[in-house]
């Protein structure tokens, strides 16, 4: 049966994996998988990228205006066919033979004939209709159809076809007929002439195709390695007209087969996998703490997902420069709540995703890892706006000196900078800003407490600890000297100091609710003296989930609460256990109604906050405060917490805690001025 640890191991190891693959396939998913470049050059201006190579062959392609000449030209022999349809005229002369005959408002019947003899002329010439005329080709340039009888196509001139409104003009502009006009008019004769040249879609399609594929849309074919344009050189027509065959074929391979969309693919996959799995074994082997962390690795594989799929979105939908994107902001981040080696290996696993779907890979690489490097060493901890005001002028400022520097080098007789680029480098160091605001989201979403949230914390002028200092001024001054002896021992030892004092501001703030039972609070009157052990036990434990309760109900940080939970960890409340147990001497006392409900201590600075804690409590009941006294209750408090296992679960060193020991004595020293005992003059006696 498996056993709920090895439960817990294989859900965790799921969940990491689930992680894994996730970002893997997210990342490739949205890489471009085109081979399109794209480029910004115009005739007569220079070109501002490095000398670009044919990587493989291409035709030149004529221009659309060149190619739409040839066309044109060509459409002046283009025939379409249209079929004849002798039914059409029988049709419309019986129906006019028939209004004719019923009413012919005093026409001459000789009329009649010479209106049949010109309406069968134009229907043997024939009738093309006015709208499909104007709508099915290039009227303008035509000059003949072919008409379709049977098996026979005949060639005729387009001006010696009619269409309906140009036979029926003709038929009133005829002498015979314009004598009795208005009489014509009234037969509306227009509605006996139809078209009876239908218009032959498909075949005439078929002709014309045949016909334009004789038109070259290619005048050369550059081959691979060929060198098309150098840096700084003036793009000329031909060149203008070789950079637009490259960019089309480009397209044209952005459509490739399938098999080669699947190796492209493959490649991503192959590349982004290496990198994910690099970064992993990274975190497992020298980070061990922050991998089995679901917020810490969550916000580490979310930074190296999102910058490569917001890399990818602007290159496919052509959106500016990525250099706008402030790439530095991932180091910052994982800087200001992890450290700087995790920051460095997370920007380079990061910018090397983002390189695969760029153009440029060295210059991007090499500018945005320096960027990096710069934002970690200029921002070791984020405190207030001015330091990302500064590290966004330094990121900004070492980007423009890195691609001047890179010009530098690649240039041969001149140097060309391309001016954007320092725009970009201007805007995307402004958006760098945004990591003050953004920190605010990076704590909601992954739980973490930043320096900024820290110092807030830490403000006894406001919120919980004003509070403090009214209902329990005693623990509030308490909390103040815990923190200063802990927050000291951290500098020492390398610790964090700031963590460490705003835990002992809060460690005790359950102490409100009863203040007057805690010794610091009381004026004289112990309420302890009416009350069994028990009962005082219990209110002074109380203190621990009272504080946990009044921490949630003020939105305190999960880190502080931590504090509260830990600062005594599973101990006892030893004067009140050690006076039942005298008052029953004969019984076998249950520890667990003395004790703390924990748990001990798993960081450095629970760790230090303990033991500060309880040297500053134990000190305060020294009969005499002299470097003797001070350094015997430092060992004994110190020395007692370390024998009943309160530290057997953090990462602290038996250097740390000797570090701590002389750092408490030095300063207990001096907060209670010991001085030297003086020797008597024995002259004098």
């Amino acid at each position: 049966m498996t056993t709920y640890s090895e439960g817990h191991k294989w859900r965790n190891f799921a969940t990491k994996l689930i992680l894994i693959i996730a970002s893997i396939a997210i990342i490739v998913w949205f890489l471009p998988r085109t081979t399109q470049q794209r480029f910004h050059y115009d005739t007569g201006k220079p070109w501002p990228y490095a000398t670009l190579i044919a990587k493989f062959e291409f035709p030149i392609y004529k221009s659309d205006e060149a190619v739409k000449a040839e066309k044109d030209s060509l459409m002046q022999y283009f025939e379409p066919y249209y079929t004849l349809n002798d039914d059409i005229e029988r049709v419309q002369t019986a129906r006019l033979l028939a209004e004719l005959k019923d009413d012919t408002d005093g026409l001459p019947r000789s009329f009649t004939a010479t209106i049949l003899e010109l309406l069968h002329g134009f229907y043997h010439a024939g009738i093309i209709d006015k709208q499909t005329w104007k709508s099915s080709e290039e009227t303008d340039t035509m000059r003949h159809v072919r008409v379709v009888t049977g098996k026979q196509a005949v060639s005729v001139r387009v001006d010696s076809v009619f269409t309906t409104l140009t036979a029926y003009e003709k038929l009133l502009a005829d002498p015979q007929i314009s004598e009795h006009r208005q009489e014509i008019q009234k037969l509306n004769l227009n509605e006996y002439i139809a078209a009876n040249l239908i218009y032959d879609k498909d075949r005439s399609e078929a002709e014309r195709n045949d016909l334009l594929s004789g038109v070259a849309m290619a005048t050369g074919t550059i081959v691979p390695g060929q060198r098309i344009v150098d840096r700084g050189q003036i793009v000329d027509a031909e060149t203008y007209r070789i950079l637009n065959s490259y960019e089309r074929e480009l397209n044209r391979r952005s459509n490739a087969s399938g098999t080669e969309k699947l190796y492209r693919m493959s490649g991503q996959l192959l590349i982004i996998a290496i990198l994910v799995l690099l970064f992993t074994f990274y975190l497992q082997l020298f980070r061990r703490d922050y991998f089995e962390k679901p917020r810490s690795i969550m916000m580490l594989y979310a930074i190296i997902t999102l910058f490569p799929v917001i890399t990818s979105l602007m290159i496919s939908h052509n959106i500016l420069s990525v250099y706008l994107i402030p790439y530095a902001i991932a180091p910052i981040f994982v800087r200001v709540f992890m450290d700087s080696r995790t920051a460095f290996i997370t920007h380079t696993t990061m910018i090397l995703a983002c390189a695969v779907a760029v153009k440029y890979q060295y210059e991007f690489i090499f500018i945005q890892l320096l960027g990096g490097l710069i934002a970690i060493y200029s921002l070791r901890e984020l405190s207030n706006r001015a330091q990302v005001f500064k590290t966004a002028i330094f990121v900004t400022t070492g980007c423009i000196l890195v691609y001047f520097a890179l010009q530098l080098m690649q240039a041969d007789e001149e140097i060309t900078i391309d001016r954007d680029m320092f725009t970009y480098f201007i805007f995307g160091g402004i958006l760098l800003l945004l990591a003050y605001p953004l920190m605010y989201l990076i704590e909601k979403t992954f739980g973490f407490t930043s320096n900024v949230t820290l110092f807030e914390l830490s403000n006894t002028n406001k919120g919980l600890l004003r509070d403090l200092s009214e209902i329990a001024p005693g623990t509030f001054q308490h909390s103040i000297m815990v923190g200063n002896l802990a927050s000291e021992i951290a500098n020492r030892i390398g610790a964090n100091s700031l963590l460490v004092r705003t835990g002992a501001l809060y460690h005790d703030i359950g102490k409100m609710a009863d203040p007057v039972f805690f010794t610091e609070n009381q004026a004289g009157v112990n309420p302890h003296d009416n009350i069994p052990y028990t009962e005082s036990a219990r209110i002074v434990i109380n203190h621990i989930t009272e504080g946990v309760k009044i921490a949630e109900r003020n939105n305190l940080p999960t880190i502080i609460k931590d504090f509260i939970l830990t600062h005594h960890g599973t101990g006892t409340a030893k004067y009140f256990y050690l006076k039942y147990k005298s008052e029953h001497e004969n019984e076998d006392v249950d520890p667990a109604p003395f004790s703390y409900p924990g748990p001990n201590p798993f960081t450095r600075e629970q760790a230090l906050l303990m033991m500060a804690d309880g040297v500053e409590a134990a000190s305060r009941s020294l009969s005499e405060y002299t470097e003797e006294s001070i350094k015997q209750v430092v060992e004994r408090i110190i020395n007692s917490q370390v024998s009943d296992g309160y530290f057997a679960q953090c990462p602290i060193t038996f250097r740390d805690i000797a570090l701590a020991k002389a750092t408490l004595i030095e300063r207990l020293k001096s907060i209670y001025h010991t001085r030297i005992t003086y020797p008597e003059d024995q002259s004098e006696k």
